[in-house]
């Protein structure tokens, strides 16, 4: 069983859409953080041949001995940010992210119309709360919203991420096998009514690198993850790291 954010892309463009449910005067989020003992050249062939699978469900995680290993100082992570204020904030369904300048709405037209039911017909699940690309196709934001208990099994309803277990337990939830695990790291926003959880994780897999940001909110996972080539890290992973960081749970 495995839940999968594919950003395969397809030669397709959007323009950017306006904010849904614009709420300028939300509060703005203090970040803490802890650690964990942690081209094709040719712009049709790359939408069509860049994807990644960010989250996947599995019995066997062979994360277990990285997440054990003694992490790095938080400083290279957490330092490497992008001040993302004048970035457009696209507002979802429970969340708002921040989009990088020169990226496109790619969502098809089936993933606005899809959730919606007529006739009491059972709706389709969106593949994508939100997906936006740069010009190329080669780097890619996505976000995408699932019932937490399709990650976990539970009788109740998952209201922190940490319901899903510690950062390493999750691991095996957001991370796919067969990575290299660069950063894993509990963030703290603080909000109205306390803190909310997010956990954080970096990491690569086949020629691709990806950041990933995931909280928990009424028994719904909201997963946000940016991807670029490992070619391309070194110059826009900092913009890349930033966009997944910028996930706020409304």
């Amino acid at each position: 069983m495995a839940i999968l954010l594919s950003l395969s892309l397809h030669h397709h463009h959007h323009p950017l859409n306006p904010p849904q449910n614009p709420n300028p005067n939300s509060p703005k989020p203090t970040l803490l953080a802890t650690s964990l003992p942690s081209t094709i050249s040719k712009r049709q062939f790359t939408f069509k041949t860049t994807s990644l699978c960010l989250v996947t469900l599995f019995t066997q995680n062979p994360l277990a001995q990285a997440l054990s290993e003694p992490s790095p100082p938080l400083k290279p992570v957490l330092s490497s940010l992008a001040n993302t204020k004048s970035w457009f904030q696209f507002y979802g369904d429970g969340f708002a992210i921040r989009v990088p300048p020169q990226f496109e709405d790619i969502m098809e037209p089936e993933d606005y119309s899809a959730g919606m039911s007529l006739y009491g017909d059972k709706a389709k699940p969106k593949t994508f709360a939100a997906r936006f690309a740069s010009s190329d196709g080669s780097e890619v934001l996505s976000v995408v919203v699932r019932p937490s208990n399709q990650l976990k099994i539970t009788f109740l309803e998952a209201k922190d991420i940490t319901d899903l277990g510690s950062l390493k337990e999750a691991a095996k939830l957001f991370v796919p096998g067969g990575t290299t695990l660069y950063s894993a790291r509990t963030l703290k926003i603080k909000e109205e009514e306390g803190y909310r959880t997010y956990y954080f994780y970096e990491f690569g897999i086949d020629e691709q690198h990806a950041a990933l940001v995931a909280a928990v909110n009424s028994g719904k996972a909201i997963i946000a993850g940016a991807t670029a080539p490992q070619s391309k890290w070194d110059e826009d992973g900092v913009k890349l790291r930033s966009a997944a960081i910028s996930l706020t749970v409304l």
